[in-house]
């Protein structure tokens, strides 16, 4: 994946943008000691140019407080001619994240990020960057999320914003925030799937490799507070059988009974180790599993629901439209549509 060019011997001149400032520019902010992989994400999703699609494509900019270089870890450097002017007028505005979580966003920045929000543009956060944007007070009374670590800090150190810990991202209209660095992957593919549509957003997500869409609600990984328990890996051990058998009827005591567990302390443990419940986790992996028999296959819509364990058409459709926000056929269309060629 493409990342800012480290340089040793000065910067070199910079391209300008790729279009003219009508096209829809994205500014990403860059600051010291940030990681480079979540400016990549955006650099690859917003900045590579896609002429397969026949759409205006963005015009993406790298902004810091200070242009010039800005040092990353590793000992690199990243050079940017762009600042907070560039930021503020840019029609969608992306925080990667931020150098500290306990400090407040500098004057200069809540100005840039107020501008922007005054103007209309849409505001999102990847990470801890979701602090930015409470520090600006762009979230106070606003739903938001960032990486399960810092939620508890950004609710108490906020407490106007409703932070939920549980989701991989959150969409509330002009302001999104995500969770760790691969829900905000999943969150620019989001944004590209509410700009152009579901085609082209599944073609952008099969050449980055991966799923067309991940449910916002879909609950983040918590690491454990307490150290593994030993259930875990029996839970892992129904999870495998569970795969196998898809196309069975399967109900929680037949997965208890795998984990040689109770039902009520196996839903305890499953909850603990993945976050969600037995029947919610069969039903998405039952989505998931039709998939590729929707890209792939011809095959009708009913079948597909009885091949991947659905009791009855209805309850597939309705499902799959809880979990991809779409209905099996317009997935079929849109997927055949915008991938065309696979890359």
């Amino acid at each position: 994946m493409p990342i800012p060019t480290a340089t040793t011997t000065g910067p070199r001149p910079l391209p300008a943008p790729r279009r003219p400032a009508a096209a829809h520019r994205v500014a990403v902010l860059a600051y010291p000691g940030m990681s480079v992989f979540e400016t990549g994400i955006v650099t690859e999703v917003f900045g590579l140019a896609r002429p397969e699609f026949d759409v205006d494509w963005y015009d993406l900019v790298v902004c810091a407080e200070r242009p010039g270089p800005v040092p990353v870890v590793g000992g690199a450097s990243l050079h940017t001619p762009y600042g907070l002017a560039e930021l503020a007028a840019a029609r969608t505005v992306i925080v990667p994240g931020v150098p500290d979580v306990t400090a407040d966003p500098s004057p200069e920045l809540v100005t840039a990020l107020g501008e922007a929000h005054r103007r209309g543009a849409r505001i999102m956060s990847i990470c801890s960057g979701a602090f930015a944007l409470a520090g600006a007070g762009l979230l106070d009374g606003r739903r938001a999320t960032t990486h399960w670590r810092y939620a508890e800090l950004l609710a108490r150190r906020y407490p106007l914003v409703e932070v939920d810990p549980d989701v991989l991202y959150l969409d509330d209209g002009d302001l999104l925030t995500s969770a760790g660095s691969a829900a905000g992957l999943d969150l620019c593919v989001h944004v590209i799937r509410r700009d152009h549509g579901a085609a082209i957003a599944n073609a952008v997500a099969r050449r980055l490799v991966i799923p067309p869409h991940r449910d916002g609600g879909q609950a983040q990984f918590v690491e454990a507070p307490v150290p593994a328990d030993p259930a875990d890996d029996r839970i892992a051990v129904s999870l495998d059988w569970a795969l196998a058998h898809l196309t069975e009827p399967l109900s929680v005591a037949q997965l208890a009974d795998r984990s040689h567990m109770s039902s009520r302390t196996y839903l305890r443990h499953f909850a603990r180790a993945t976050g969600t419940s037995p029947i919610r986790w069969l039903v998405e992996q039952r989505v998931r599993a039709s998939l590729a028999l929707l890209e792939e296959t011809d095959v009708a819509v009913e079948q597909v629901a009885r091949a991947v364990g659905f009791d009855t058409p209805v309850t597939y459709r309705h499902h799959f439209g809880r979990v991809m926000l779409t209905s099996p056929s317009a997935y079929r269309r849109a997927f055949r549509t915008g991938v065309g060629e696979r890359a």
